[in-house]
């Protein structure tokens, strides 16, 4: 029986350890993201063990464990969906309907945007109100949660007095995909009318 050489082991844990915390960025993690590329299939067999999937992009530079449906195997989910509230998604989708906006343009490879551009994003689909520094403080809540989740990243300020600027990591075009912005009408239509509602309840999962 031949057995797996003992770098290639210690160089595939180092790979699926991180993978399961979250994603790996080319741009971030140079070193670590050449060792995925040259591991690729023996993490793609050893995750796949665990009920799990390697998603790669190349071109966009990250990578990604997402769950198969476990339900007729028996196996836990190890990459749990996280259900998200209405505002949190739309603005999610704004961020993504920007991003394919930005691209079309052929410009820069990051988009940045600062705070008041991504308040000013969503503020107009949601409910008006007389406290608008309240209202400025719901949204950057989503704006954190959105951070959390790993869509957004926040940049460290040129100068202690510049505004609050955040990257949209590509890495959201494999959530909201292209059928996805394709129905995004649609779809804002029925977060509208969600919203106006007076209770807000949990809608999409990532």
């Amino acid at each position: 029986m031949l057995e797996e050489p003992q770098e290639t082991g210690a160089g595939l844990s180092a790979v699926v350890i991180p993978l399961l915390k979250g994603v790996i960025y080319q741009d971030s993690e140079a070193q670590l993201w050449n060792t995925l590329l040259s591991l690729q299939a023996h993490v793609r067999d050893y995750v796949g063990v665990l009920g799990l999937d390697l998603v790669v992009d190349e071109s966009e530079g990250y990578a990604f464990l997402r769950s198969r449906d476990t339900e007729d195997d028996g196996l836990p989910r190890l990459v749990a969906r996280r259900p998200l509230s209405f505002p949190v998604s739309l603005l999610l989708a704004l961020l993504r309907k920007r991003l394919a906006e930005f691209d079309a343009t052929g410009g820069d490879v990051k988009l940045v945007m600062t705070r008041d551009e991504v308040v000013e994003l969503v503020r107009v689909f949601l409910p008006e109100t007389t406290n608008e520094a309240r209202h400025i403080d719901q949204i950057e809540t989503h704006i954190n949660r959105i951070v959390d989740l790993g869509f957004l990243r926040r940049l460290k300020p040129a100068t202690s007095s510049a505004a609050p600027a955040y990257e949209v990591r590509r890495i959201l075009k494999a959530f909201v995909d292209a059928q996805w912005l394709a129905d995004f009408a649609e779809r804002l239509a029925a977060y509208k009318n969600h919203i106006a509602a007076p209770e807000e309840g949990p809608a999409d999962d990532v």
